[in-house]
Protein backbone atom coordinates (compact mmCIF):
# COMPACT_ATOMS: atom_id res chain seq x y z
CA UNK A 1 0.00 0.00 0.00
CA UNK A 2 1.74 3.24 -0.89
CA UNK A 3 2.61 5.58 1.57
CA UNK A 4 2.05 9.00 -0.34
CA UNK A 5 -0.62 11.17 1.41
CA UNK A 6 -0.12 13.74 -1.10
CA UNK A 7 1.06 14.14 -4.89
CA UNK A 8 0.60 17.41 -6.93
CA UNK A 9 1.58 16.37 -10.90
CA UNK A 10 2.11 19.55 -12.90
CA UNK A 11 0.16 21.39 -11.50
CA UNK A 12 -0.82 24.91 -12.69
CA UNK A 13 -3.50 27.57 -11.55
CA UNK A 14 -3.66 30.90 -14.28
CA UNK A 15 -5.72 33.90 -13.21
CA UNK A 16 -6.85 37.08 -15.94
CA UNK A 17 -5.96 40.56 -14.15
CA UNK A 18 -8.61 42.39 -12.92
CA UNK A 19 -11.29 40.38 -14.62
CA UNK A 20 -13.24 37.12 -14.32
CA UNK A 21 -13.12 35.29 -17.20
CA UNK A 22 -11.22 35.89 -20.35
CA UNK A 23 -13.00 40.15 -20.35
CA UNK A 24 -13.58 39.48 -23.89
CA UNK A 25 -16.87 37.22 -25.78
CA UNK A 26 -14.16 36.67 -28.87
CA UNK A 27 -11.94 35.40 -26.05
CA UNK A 28 -14.83 33.42 -24.29
CA UNK A 29 -16.12 32.21 -27.15
CA UNK A 30 -12.88 30.96 -28.48
CA UNK A 31 -12.05 29.01 -25.06
CA UNK A 32 -15.12 27.41 -25.00
CA UNK A 33 -14.58 26.26 -28.31
CA UNK A 34 -10.99 25.04 -28.37
CA UNK A 35 -11.91 23.07 -25.34
CA UNK A 36 -15.11 21.43 -25.54
CA UNK A 37 -15.29 20.85 -28.90
CA UNK A 38 -11.98 20.40 -30.12
CA UNK A 39 -10.92 18.96 -26.80
CA UNK A 40 -7.80 20.97 -26.90
CA UNK A 41 -6.58 22.68 -24.06
CA UNK A 42 -7.35 26.50 -22.68
CA UNK A 43 -5.23 28.34 -25.35
CA UNK A 44 -5.26 31.24 -22.74
CA UNK A 45 -2.46 29.17 -20.88
CA UNK A 46 0.37 29.71 -23.20
CA UNK A 47 0.72 33.48 -22.87
CA UNK A 48 0.56 33.80 -19.03
CA UNK A 49 3.18 34.66 -17.81
CA UNK A 50 5.20 34.26 -14.55
CA UNK A 51 4.11 35.64 -11.35
CA UNK A 52 6.53 38.17 -10.52
CA UNK A 53 5.04 40.81 -8.55
CA UNK A 54 8.67 42.91 -8.86
CA UNK A 55 8.60 43.46 -13.24
CA UNK A 56 5.57 45.26 -15.35
CA UNK A 57 3.76 42.61 -17.33
CA UNK A 58 3.34 42.39 -21.07
CA UNK A 59 -0.43 39.90 -20.59
CA UNK A 60 -2.91 40.08 -18.91
CA UNK A 61 -2.66 36.53 -17.91
CA UNK A 62 -0.29 35.59 -14.63
CA UNK A 63 0.58 31.96 -13.05
CA UNK A 64 -0.35 32.05 -9.15
CA UNK A 65 1.82 28.22 -9.45
CA UNK A 66 3.12 26.36 -12.39
CA UNK A 67 4.19 23.30 -12.86
CA UNK A 68 4.42 21.99 -9.13
CA UNK A 69 4.98 18.67 -8.65
CA UNK A 70 6.40 16.92 -5.52
CA UNK A 71 5.18 14.05 -2.96
CA UNK A 72 4.29 14.53 0.91
CA UNK A 73 4.47 11.24 2.61
CA UNK A 74 2.00 10.31 5.28
CA UNK A 75 3.03 11.35 8.78
CA UNK A 76 5.16 14.14 6.95
CA UNK A 77 4.93 17.93 8.43
CA UNK A 78 6.07 19.64 4.94
CA UNK A 79 6.79 23.40 5.45
CA UNK A 80 5.61 25.65 2.43
CA UNK A 81 7.94 28.87 2.93
CA UNK A 82 8.48 31.79 -0.33
CA UNK A 83 7.45 35.83 -0.49
CA UNK A 84 4.44 37.70 -0.29
CA UNK A 85 2.65 36.57 -3.80
CA UNK A 86 5.00 33.46 -3.69
CA UNK A 87 1.96 31.23 -4.04
CA UNK A 88 1.72 29.58 -1.21
CA UNK A 89 -1.80 30.09 -0.33
CA UNK A 90 -3.20 29.44 -4.06
CA UNK A 91 -1.56 25.93 -3.11
CA UNK A 92 -3.09 24.96 -0.33
CA UNK A 93 -6.39 26.69 -1.66
CA UNK A 94 -5.93 23.98 -4.52
CA UNK A 95 -5.51 21.25 -2.33
CA UNK A 96 -8.13 22.07 -0.01
CA UNK A 97 -10.44 22.21 -2.69
CA UNK A 98 -11.50 26.06 -2.54
CA UNK A 99 -11.15 26.85 -6.53
CA UNK A 100 -9.48 24.16 -8.74
CA UNK A 101 -6.14 24.06 -10.98
CA UNK A 102 -5.90 25.37 -14.49
CA UNK A 103 -3.33 21.92 -15.63
CA UNK A 104 -2.48 19.15 -13.87
CA UNK A 105 -3.77 17.04 -10.65
CA UNK A 106 -3.90 16.93 -7.16
CA UNK A 107 -3.85 13.29 -5.29
CA UNK A 108 -4.69 12.61 -1.71
CA UNK A 109 -5.66 10.16 0.43
CA UNK A 110 -7.47 10.97 3.81
CA UNK A 111 -9.71 13.28 4.79
CA UNK A 112 -8.57 17.22 4.45
CA UNK A 113 -8.81 19.86 7.43
CA UNK A 114 -8.06 23.09 6.64
CA UNK A 115 -7.46 26.67 8.11
CA UNK A 116 -6.33 29.00 5.65
CA UNK A 117 -8.31 32.36 6.73
CA UNK A 118 -10.06 33.61 9.93
CA UNK A 119 -13.44 31.86 10.44
CA UNK A 120 -12.79 29.49 7.54
CA UNK A 121 -16.12 27.47 7.34
CA UNK A 122 -17.84 29.17 10.24
CA UNK A 123 -21.43 30.58 9.66
CA UNK A 124 -21.51 34.10 11.64
CA UNK A 125 -25.31 33.58 12.36
CA UNK A 126 -24.56 30.41 13.78
CA UNK A 127 -22.98 29.93 17.88
CA UNK A 128 -19.62 28.23 18.22
CA UNK A 129 -21.12 24.78 19.44
CA UNK A 130 -23.05 24.92 16.51
CA UNK A 131 -20.07 25.76 14.23
CA UNK A 132 -18.14 23.10 15.62
CA UNK A 133 -20.77 20.25 15.26
CA UNK A 134 -21.46 21.58 11.59
CA UNK A 135 -17.75 21.56 10.75
CA UNK A 136 -17.63 17.68 11.77
CA UNK A 137 -20.41 16.95 10.33
CA UNK A 138 -19.45 17.72 6.55
CA UNK A 139 -15.87 15.79 7.54
CA UNK A 140 -18.26 12.51 7.96
CA UNK A 141 -17.86 12.70 11.66
CA UNK A 142 -21.03 11.43 13.83
CA UNK A 143 -22.85 13.15 16.49
CA UNK A 144 -21.91 10.78 18.73
CA UNK A 145 -18.01 11.59 17.71
CA UNK A 146 -18.30 15.19 17.67
CA UNK A 147 -20.29 15.01 21.17
CA UNK A 148 -16.77 13.08 22.98
CA UNK A 149 -14.26 15.40 21.35
CA UNK A 150 -16.34 18.36 21.93
CA UNK A 151 -14.57 18.95 25.66
CA UNK A 152 -11.55 19.02 24.32
CA UNK A 153 -11.85 20.96 21.28
CA UNK A 154 -13.34 23.87 23.78
CA UNK A 155 -10.75 23.66 26.29
CA UNK A 156 -8.09 24.06 24.00
CA UNK A 157 -9.42 27.14 22.26
CA UNK A 158 -10.36 28.69 25.21
CA UNK A 159 -13.93 29.86 24.81
CA UNK A 160 -15.98 27.73 26.80
CA UNK A 161 -17.64 31.08 28.17
CA UNK A 162 -19.00 32.04 24.47
CA UNK A 163 -19.75 28.38 22.88
CA UNK A 164 -23.10 29.40 22.78
CA UNK A 165 -22.86 33.26 21.45
CA UNK A 166 -22.50 33.90 17.52
CA UNK A 167 -19.19 33.10 15.62
CA UNK A 168 -20.20 37.03 14.58
CA UNK A 169 -19.14 38.47 17.91
CA UNK A 170 -15.98 36.72 18.35
CA UNK A 171 -12.68 38.53 17.76
CA UNK A 172 -10.27 37.58 15.52
CA UNK A 173 -8.13 35.32 17.73
CA UNK A 174 -11.33 33.51 19.28
CA UNK A 175 -12.51 32.47 15.72
CA UNK A 176 -8.61 31.43 14.93
CA UNK A 177 -8.65 29.72 18.28
CA UNK A 178 -11.46 27.40 17.55
CA UNK A 179 -11.30 26.94 14.43
CA UNK A 180 -7.54 25.38 14.49
CA UNK A 181 -8.88 23.81 17.30
CA UNK A 182 -11.89 21.85 15.47
CA UNK A 183 -9.26 20.97 12.99
CA UNK A 184 -6.99 20.00 14.61
CA UNK A 185 -9.32 17.53 17.14
CA UNK A 186 -11.36 16.20 14.55
CA UNK A 187 -9.19 13.69 14.02
CA UNK A 188 -8.40 14.66 9.99
CA UNK A 189 -5.90 12.41 7.79
CA UNK A 190 -4.30 15.63 6.03
CA UNK A 191 -4.19 18.98 8.51
CA UNK A 192 -3.69 22.39 6.12
CA UNK A 193 -2.56 25.29 7.83
CA UNK A 194 -2.24 29.16 6.50
CA UNK A 195 -0.53 32.15 8.25
CA UNK A 196 -3.49 32.37 10.04
CA UNK A 197 -2.02 31.36 13.06
CA UNK A 198 -0.05 34.42 13.59
CA UNK A 199 -3.47 36.16 14.33
CA UNK A 200 -3.10 34.23 17.96
CA UNK A 201 -0.95 35.34 20.59
CA UNK A 202 2.20 33.92 21.91
CA UNK A 203 0.59 31.12 23.83
CA UNK A 204 -2.00 30.26 21.65
CA UNK A 205 0.84 29.74 18.81
CA UNK A 206 2.72 27.95 21.46
CA UNK A 207 0.19 25.44 21.84
CA UNK A 208 -0.90 25.17 18.12
CA UNK A 209 2.68 24.30 17.19
CA UNK A 210 3.14 21.41 19.64
CA UNK A 211 -0.66 20.49 18.76
CA UNK A 212 0.88 19.99 15.57
CA UNK A 213 3.88 18.48 16.48
CA UNK A 214 2.18 15.82 18.45
CA UNK A 215 -0.91 15.32 15.73
CA UNK A 216 2.00 14.48 13.14
CA UNK A 217 4.07 12.03 15.84
CA UNK A 218 1.64 10.14 17.81
CA UNK A 219 -1.24 9.90 14.87
CA UNK A 220 0.56 9.78 11.93
CA UNK A 221 -0.91 12.64 10.16
CA UNK A 222 0.04 14.53 7.13
CA UNK A 223 0.57 18.37 7.96
CA UNK A 224 1.28 21.11 5.30
CA UNK A 225 1.88 24.59 7.17
CA UNK A 226 2.40 27.58 5.44
CA UNK A 227 4.68 30.65 7.60
CA UNK A 228 6.96 33.41 7.75
CA UNK A 229 8.30 32.57 10.86
CA UNK A 230 11.07 30.38 9.73
CA UNK A 231 11.84 29.56 13.60
CA UNK A 232 8.40 27.94 13.51
CA UNK A 233 8.86 26.06 10.36
CA UNK A 234 12.53 24.72 11.89
CA UNK A 235 11.23 23.56 14.85
CA UNK A 236 7.94 21.92 13.40
CA UNK A 237 8.59 20.82 9.66
CA UNK A 238 10.64 18.05 8.82
CA UNK A 239 10.66 19.01 4.98
CA UNK A 240 9.92 21.92 3.27
CA UNK A 241 8.76 23.40 -0.23
CA UNK A 242 10.34 26.84 -1.05
CA UNK A 243 8.11 28.58 -3.84
CA UNK A 244 8.83 31.35 -6.20
CA UNK A 245 7.21 33.49 -8.29
CA UNK A 246 4.91 30.33 -8.25
CA UNK A 247 7.15 27.84 -9.13
CA UNK A 248 8.60 25.24 -7.12
CA UNK A 249 12.19 26.62 -6.61
CA UNK A 250 13.39 24.28 -4.02
CA UNK A 251 12.80 20.89 -1.65
CA UNK A 252 14.20 19.03 1.00
CA UNK A 253 14.95 19.05 4.29
CA UNK A 254 13.52 22.09 6.70
CA UNK A 255 17.30 23.97 7.32
CA UNK A 256 18.07 23.17 3.49
CA UNK A 257 15.18 25.15 2.56
CA UNK A 258 15.16 27.88 5.05
CA UNK A 259 19.07 28.49 4.03
CA UNK A 260 17.92 28.49 0.47
CA UNK A 261 15.48 31.22 0.90
CA UNK A 262 17.21 33.21 3.48
CA UNK A 263 20.09 33.07 0.86
CA UNK A 264 17.87 33.94 -1.88
CA UNK A 265 16.22 37.22 -0.11
CA UNK A 266 19.71 38.38 1.14
CA UNK A 267 21.49 38.01 -2.10
CA UNK A 268 18.04 39.80 -3.72
CA UNK A 269 19.28 43.20 -1.91
CA UNK A 270 22.52 42.98 -0.97
CA UNK A 271 24.30 44.94 -3.55
CA UNK A 272 21.14 47.16 -3.69
CA UNK A 273 21.81 50.95 -2.34
CA UNK A 274 18.89 51.53 0.88
CA UNK A 275 16.98 53.78 -0.43
CA UNK A 276 16.01 50.91 -3.10
CA UNK A 277 15.36 48.35 -0.20
CA UNK A 278 12.25 47.39 0.87
CA UNK A 279 10.90 49.11 3.55
CA UNK A 280 8.86 46.80 6.24
CA UNK A 281 5.72 48.73 7.33
CA UNK A 282 4.05 51.72 6.85
CA UNK A 283 6.52 54.59 7.31
CA UNK A 284 5.88 58.45 7.22
CA UNK A 285 9.17 59.10 5.47
CA UNK A 286 9.77 62.47 7.60
CA UNK A 287 13.56 60.23 8.10
CA UNK A 288 14.72 57.73 5.44
CA UNK A 289 18.15 55.80 5.39
CA UNK A 290 19.88 56.33 2.45
CA UNK A 291 23.77 54.49 3.28
CA UNK A 292 25.14 52.30 5.58
CA UNK A 293 28.95 51.56 6.27
CA UNK A 294 31.12 49.54 8.74
CA UNK A 295 34.20 50.97 9.45
CA UNK A 296 37.36 50.94 12.08
CA UNK A 297 38.17 53.66 14.90
CA UNK A 298 39.89 55.68 11.75
CA UNK A 299 36.81 55.58 9.54
CA UNK A 300 38.60 53.60 7.31
CA UNK A 301 36.23 50.27 5.63
CA UNK A 302 36.61 47.29 6.83
CA UNK A 303 35.39 43.79 7.59
CA UNK A 304 33.88 43.19 10.52
CA UNK A 305 35.44 40.65 12.33
CA UNK A 306 33.85 38.44 15.90
CA UNK A 307 35.78 40.17 19.19
CA UNK A 308 36.76 43.35 17.03
CA UNK A 309 35.83 47.70 17.08
CA UNK A 310 32.93 47.71 14.85
CA UNK A 311 31.57 51.39 13.70
CA UNK A 312 28.26 51.53 11.48
CA UNK A 313 27.53 54.81 10.25
CA UNK A 314 24.18 55.29 8.52
CA UNK A 315 23.71 58.30 6.28
CA UNK A 316 20.28 59.15 6.53
CA UNK A 317 17.86 62.34 5.20
CA UNK A 318 14.81 64.74 6.97
CA UNK A 319 12.29 65.63 4.25
CA UNK A 320 10.52 67.32 6.59
CA UNK A 321 10.89 71.14 8.03
CA UNK A 322 12.13 69.34 11.45
CA UNK A 323 12.28 66.37 13.70
CA UNK A 324 11.99 67.44 17.22
CA UNK A 325 12.25 63.90 18.74
CA UNK A 326 13.71 61.14 17.15
CA UNK A 327 15.48 57.48 17.91
CA UNK A 328 17.01 55.37 15.70
CA UNK A 329 17.71 51.02 16.52
CA UNK A 330 19.80 49.08 14.33
CA UNK A 331 19.21 45.20 15.09
CA UNK A 332 21.02 41.81 14.02
CA UNK A 333 19.23 38.64 13.65
CA UNK A 334 20.69 34.89 11.99
CA UNK A 335 20.79 33.88 8.55
CA UNK A 336 17.02 31.86 9.65
CA UNK A 337 15.88 35.26 10.86
CA UNK A 338 15.71 34.38 14.49
CA UNK A 339 16.92 37.50 16.48
CA UNK A 340 20.05 38.01 18.21
CA UNK A 341 20.82 41.46 19.47
CA UNK A 342 19.12 44.97 19.32
CA UNK A 343 21.31 48.30 19.73
CA UNK A 344 18.27 51.23 20.36
CA UNK A 345 19.71 54.56 20.69
CA UNK A 346 17.37 55.52 23.42
CA UNK A 347 19.12 53.00 26.29
CA UNK A 348 22.15 55.00 26.12
CA UNK A 349 21.79 58.88 24.83
CA UNK A 350 18.51 61.04 25.05
CA UNK A 351 16.06 61.25 22.00
CA UNK A 352 17.54 63.66 19.79
CA UNK A 353 16.04 66.65 16.87
CA UNK A 354 17.25 66.84 13.60
CA UNK A 355 16.85 69.47 10.84
CA UNK A 356 16.19 69.12 7.31
CA UNK A 357 18.68 67.32 5.13
CA UNK A 358 21.48 65.00 5.17
CA UNK A 359 22.73 63.72 8.58
CA UNK A 360 25.07 60.82 10.19
CA UNK A 361 24.48 58.67 12.71
CA UNK A 362 27.09 56.92 13.99
CA UNK A 363 26.95 53.50 16.19
CA UNK A 364 30.15 51.91 18.36
CA UNK A 365 30.10 48.14 19.24
CA UNK A 366 33.96 47.79 21.05
CA UNK A 367 34.15 44.24 20.50
CA UNK A 368 31.38 42.81 18.19
CA UNK A 369 30.09 39.64 20.05
CA UNK A 370 28.96 37.69 16.48
CA UNK A 371 30.36 34.13 15.87
CA UNK A 372 31.87 34.05 11.85
CA UNK A 373 28.93 33.87 9.84
CA UNK A 374 26.13 35.70 7.70
CA UNK A 375 23.85 37.82 9.53
CA UNK A 376 20.48 40.35 8.67
CA UNK A 377 20.72 43.85 9.62
CA UNK A 378 17.55 45.90 10.30
CA UNK A 379 17.51 49.72 10.63
CA UNK A 380 14.53 51.63 12.59
CA UNK A 381 13.67 54.92 12.86
CA UNK A 382 11.01 56.56 14.95
CA UNK A 383 9.89 59.85 15.27
CA UNK A 384 8.08 61.03 18.56
CA UNK A 385 5.73 64.22 18.12
CA UNK A 386 4.18 63.37 21.53
CA UNK A 387 3.54 60.71 24.01
CA UNK A 388 0.81 59.98 22.71
CA UNK A 389 2.01 60.68 19.34
CA UNK A 390 4.33 57.93 17.99
CA UNK A 391 5.06 56.60 14.47
CA UNK A 392 7.76 54.80 11.94
CA UNK A 393 9.67 57.26 10.14
CA UNK A 394 11.54 54.46 8.24
CA UNK A 395 11.65 50.30 8.45
CA UNK A 396 13.93 48.32 6.86
CA UNK A 397 13.07 44.75 7.55
CA UNK A 398 16.55 42.98 8.38
CA UNK A 399 16.97 42.37 4.12
CA UNK A 400 21.04 43.83 4.66
CA UNK A 401 23.46 41.35 4.71
CA UNK A 402 26.79 41.35 6.88
CA UNK A 403 29.35 38.99 6.47
CA UNK A 404 30.99 38.40 10.10
CA UNK A 405 34.74 37.25 10.11
CA UNK A 406 36.51 34.48 12.65
CA UNK A 407 38.86 35.83 15.37
CA UNK A 408 39.46 35.12 18.70
CA UNK A 409 37.10 36.56 20.69
CA UNK A 410 38.65 35.49 24.28
CA UNK A 411 42.31 36.32 23.07
CA UNK A 412 42.69 32.86 24.07
CA UNK A 413 44.30 31.63 20.40
CA UNK A 414 40.92 29.51 20.10
CA UNK A 415 38.43 29.50 17.48
CA UNK A 416 34.86 29.20 18.48
CA UNK A 417 33.42 25.65 17.25
CA UNK A 418 32.20 25.65 13.76
CA UNK A 419 28.92 24.19 15.12
CA UNK A 420 28.28 27.14 16.95
CA UNK A 421 29.12 30.32 14.08
CA UNK A 422 26.55 32.15 12.84
CA UNK A 423 24.19 31.52 15.16
CA UNK A 424 24.96 32.66 18.81
CA UNK A 425 26.01 35.86 20.62
CA UNK A 426 29.28 35.92 22.49
CA UNK A 427 30.23 37.80 26.11
CA UNK A 428 33.00 37.90 27.94
CA UNK A 429 32.73 35.89 31.31
CA UNK A 430 35.33 33.96 33.42
CA UNK A 431 34.95 30.08 35.06
CA UNK A 432 36.01 28.96 38.50
CA UNK A 433 36.48 25.55 39.36
CA UNK A 434 37.10 24.90 43.35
Amino acid sequence: MSNIAIEFDNVGKMYRLGRVGTGTLSHDLNRWWTMNILRKEDPYLKIGEANDRSTKGHSDYVWALRDISFKVEQGDVVGIIGKNGAGKSTLLKLLSRITSPSTGSIRYNGRIASLLEVGTGFHPEMTGRENIYMNASIMGMTKKEITRKLDEIVEFAGVERYLDTPVKRYSSGMTVRLGFAVAAFLEPEILVVDEVLTVGDAEFQKKAIGKMKEVSQTGGRTVLFVSHNMAAVRRLCKTGVLLQNGQLHFQGMTNDVINEYMKSSLDSFSNAPLSDMPRGTKTNGFVRFLGIEFLDRDNSPIEPCCGRFLRIRLKLVVKTKEVKSCYISVGFRNIYGDPLMTFPSDMTIDDFSLTQGEHFAILDIPKLPLTAGTYRVGLWCEVRNSISSISCADYIDNTIKIEVNDDDFFNRGKQIASHLCGKIVLCDHNWTIL
